[in-house]
């Protein structure tokens, strides 16, 4: 099975949890064992990859800033990608510079993905029994990609995926074996850096270097 092969699943399930006006968003980056798949909540119509009338990738973070700022800062992404996404508006990026910036994300050897494909208007926060129904597809993804460590962010998150009640605070750098398809995961809870999240976003990238130094540098 290739990870495409699920995007059907996806779009399924935008029409019953999601925004009917938007598409929705599936992930991009390093698709064959990836140093780590970075596990986000939802997308929302902020990402222009979601409008019907886009024609190239549906990944992640795309026409946004700010999650850009954080990989720059944890060292995985390349100074002149970020100076350019720092100068763009959303309306700038196109597909073709799309590509570019998830051509970087494969070089770094990541894979960034939400448990919840489906694109909301605005950042409403999602019941736990929405996110659950994108469960068993995200392992799937993780099952095909056999990334080295998966980084959750968010408590909400976290606790679905690794199906107990994780506070990120009382955990940081602390990881969750998870069984995948006969396969151990090393899960990492992380702060979410993002939107209400911002304020965490130092705290984030802390643990992220040392997680990042603890399981790549030697």
């Amino acid at each position: 099975m290739k990870i495409s092969d699920l995007n059907l699943e996806y779009d399924k399930l935008q029409q019953k949890y999601g925004s009917k006006e938007l598409l929705s968003i599936y992930n991009g980056g390093c698709i064959e064992n990836p140093n780590i798949c970075f596990v986000f909540m939802n997308p929302t119509g902020k990402n222009i990859a979601s409008d019907p009338n886009w024609k190239g990738r549906r990944s992640p973070w795309i026409g946004t800033k700010n999650i850009w700022k954080l990989f720059f800062r944890i060292g995985l992404l390349d100074e002149e990608i970020y100076v350019e996404v720092q100068k763009r508006k959303p309306q700038e990026w196109d597909e073709e510079f799309a590509d570019l910036v998830y051509e970087n994300v494969e070089k770094h050897k990541y894979f960034i993905t939400n448990l919840g494909k489906c694109t909301q208007i605005d950042a409403r926060i999602l019941p736990n029994s929405v996110y659950s129904q994108y469960l068993d597809l995200l392992c799937k993804e993780i099952e095909i990609i056999e990334p080295k460590i998966i980084i959750t962010l968010g408590n909400q998150v976290s606790s679905i995926v690794l199906g107990r009640n994780i506070s990120v605070s009382q955990c940081r750098k602390q990881y969750f074996q998870k069984g995948i398809a006969e396969k151990s995961y090393k899960v990492y809870p992380v702060y979410y850096p993002i939107g209400n999240g911002m304020m965490n976003i130092d705290k984030a990238i802390e643990d992220l270097e040392d997680i990042i130094k603890s399981n790549f540098e030697k």
